[in-house]
């Protein structure tokens, strides 16, 4: 979950390591660090606790020299508080190695016994301490085979960039369970957890898998497996375009996401619907493969996991296949029952998530064919699953999770037709209509973010309720549960989204006028048993803010406030509904004066357990 940047080349190393870091700060801004090597080969550190604007301002009162190699450090705390002494990077007791990581090392606190009887002294709570101890421990002369043995010590999930002050002109690079990628430049050579960093550098990459390491010098850059063996390397040209880092006029990057959507949606059908023909290239499965499929499961965390519940009720609607939704934390450790004749849906926005490749991982050992739903092009999910389906939303940095979200979300209805088609489940015209309707959500969804002033007004004016309550039915239930979750991470406001038939069972005592309901009642078959809980949560006095269908005249009998969707088909309702719960939420949280894109304590990518 943290963000790290590596440097050799002929270029004064600092300003890069900075600029490349602030790209990275969606991954943790708890504090930073940057460690470098100046031409004298001194080995210079400076970390601050805070977001990066702090270790910029630390810098600037006392200037540093010119570097040529360099490592910087972006944090999301796992090990030890949010503080200078915990920030990256981390060296040995005679300050000649300096380290950064991001991961856990599980086997730490013993690794760190047996250093401290060897006499190193530690000044951090952190786990990723003991790592340049453990490499100063082996350290005779050659720093790559330190670096190996050290490595050999560690258990857990690892991305590390590493410099010494006896090797000025070296960068060594290593990766387990935690992503690292190296870029290639015209004399001069990086190291980064996401393309981003670099983009304004070099385009040319090279994803490092697990179990490599690379040398990077100024004009070179050597591959290898922890035990040594070379591995040529595959050079891939970056396509990212790297105004989508940009926030283009708007006051946050949450915002502009939110408005990109039916531009994301728009471009993904274009590429998957084909003169009304269903094309999914990347699926990678014949669909005598899909017919013999007997059950789906979808494995997700947090945002991608309400839309994995959306896409149950889409896939048994349209492909009539049972499905299960996990999440990958879970599934992992309950011994599912799964076959050669199941087919996993894993997906995550980055790729990166490690429970979900863990779920991965389990789900094809047991013989299951998975499928990666995926943002990021190249990915560890997307390298390791038996077929890749892309959602080409773009880089979403805004923490909460609003175009990828959406994205996911058609990507559950183009795979559903897939498998309806191949199992002759749903009539050629049946197919054809559907598709009709797919190409109509993106205007749909401009017309909603037409109503962004009513959408702020009806948040602001209820931003200072203390608790919400999100409810819906049907396809909507995991809709409320979205918009739940949003509201609390950015936000901080403690809300639950619930089924709406279960209010009775235990929400409805949470009912009074100091709380605020969200009611996602647009026309459907439930519309009237959605309808009879509003009444019920009016008769408590409770707040109601309704998402309905334009032209409900009846919805304001039962709402305080109202937000209008266009019309749509029921089973496609929640591509609509997620604009305006997330908007909701967008400006409660600013009105409440919270920071939208960087909330506290979360951070983009989850590649810890």
């Amino acid at each position: 979950m943290c963000g790290i940047v590596g440097y050799v080349g002929s270029k004064d190393a600092l300003p890069i390591l900075l600029e490349s870091l602030k790209k990275l700060e969606y991954r943790g801004y708890d504090s930073s660090g940057v460690g470098f090597l100046d031409h004298d080969a001194h080995l210079i550190i400076r970390k601050a606790k805070g977001k990066i604007r702090n270790l910029e301002e630390l810098i600037r009162s006392r200037p540093l020299p010119f570097a040529c190699a360099g490592i910087s450090h972006t944090r999301w705390a796992t090990h030890g508080f949010p503080s200078d002494k915990n920030a990256h990077p981390h060296t040995d007791n005679k300050h000649t190695i300096a380290v950064v990581h991001n991961g856990i090392i599980e086997n730490y606190q013993d690794l760190k016994a047996a250093l401290k009887k060897k006499g190193c002294k530690f000044v951090s709570e952190t786990d990723s301490e003991v790592i340049p101890h453990l490499i100063a421990s082996f350290y005779k002369g050659d720093l790559l085979t330190a670096v190996r043995h050290a490595i050999a010590k560690l258990k857990g999930t690892f991305a590390l960039g590493i410099i010494s002050r006896d090797h000025p002109g070296m960068l060594i690079a290593a990766r387990v369970g935690s992503p690292l990628i190296v870029g290639i430049g015209e004399h001069e050579n990086f190291i980064a957890s996401d393309v981003p960093a670099i983009l304004d550098f070099t385009r040319r990459v090279i994803y490092l898998k697990d179990g490599q390491m690379a040398v990077l010098t100024r004009d070179k850059v050597e591959l290898s497996t922890f035990d040594g063996k070379k591995v040529t390397p595959k050079i891939d040209t970056v396509s990212f375009n790297v105004v989508a880092a940009r926030k283009e006029g708007y006051p946050y990057f949450m915002l502009k996401e939110i408005h990109e959507q039916p531009d994301v949606l728009k471009q993904m059908l274009s590429l998957r619907l084909k003169n009304k023909r269903l094309a999914l290239e990347g699926l990678g499965l014949s669909d005598d493969i899909l017919r013999r499929t007997r059950k789906v499961m979808v494995v997700a965390c947090g945002t991608a996991y309400h839309a994995g519940l959306v896409g149950k009720y889409i896939i048994e609607n349209l492909a009539r296949l049972p499905v299960e939704v996990d999440t990958s934390s879970e599934f992992r450790y309950r011994n599912p029952i799964i076959d050669k004749h199941t087919l996993v849906l894993a997906v995550s926005q980055s790729g990166e998530t490690a429970d979900t490749l863990a779920a991965s991982r389990e789900a094809r050992a047991k013989g299951a064919k998975v499928i990666a739903i995926c943002n990021v092009v190249g990915s560890s999910l997307a390298r390791e699953a038996d077929g890749i389906l892309y959602t080409y939303a773009g880089q979403e940095i805004g923490v909460a999770s609003t175009k990828a979200y959406t994205a996911q979300l058609m990507m559950f209805y183009l795979v559903a037709l897939k498998l309806a088609q191949a199992r002759k489940s749903l009539s050629p015209k049946a197919s054809k209509d559907l598709m009709a309707q797919l190409l109509r959500i993106p205007s749909l969804c401009t017309e909603i973010l037409k109503d962004m002033h009513n959408i702020k007004k009806i948040a602001e004016t209820n931003s200072h309720f203390g608790c919400f309550l999100f409810l819906g039915r049907h396809v909507n239930f995991p809709s409320a549960m979205e918009g739940a979750l949003k509201l609390k991470e950015i936000s901080y406001i403690p809300a639950e989204g619930y089924a709406a038939g279960e209010m009775k069972h235990g929400p409805i005592a949470l009912i009074d006028e100091y709380r605020a309901v969200v009611c996602i009642n647009p026309q459907s078959h439930v519309y009237e048993k959605m309808s009879s809980n509003m009444q019920e949560i009016r008769a408590r006095r409770g707040n109601v803010i309704a998402i309905a269908t334009r032209g409900d005249r009846e919805i304001k009998s039962n709402a305080d406030f109202v937000i209008e969707i266009p019309a749509t088909p029921e089973l496609l309702s929640p591509l609509l509904v997620a604009l305006p719960l997330q908007m909701l939420a967008y400006f409660i949280a600013v009105k409440r004066g919270c920071d939208v894109d960087q909330p506290r304590n979360l951070a983009k990518s989850v590649t810890v357990e």
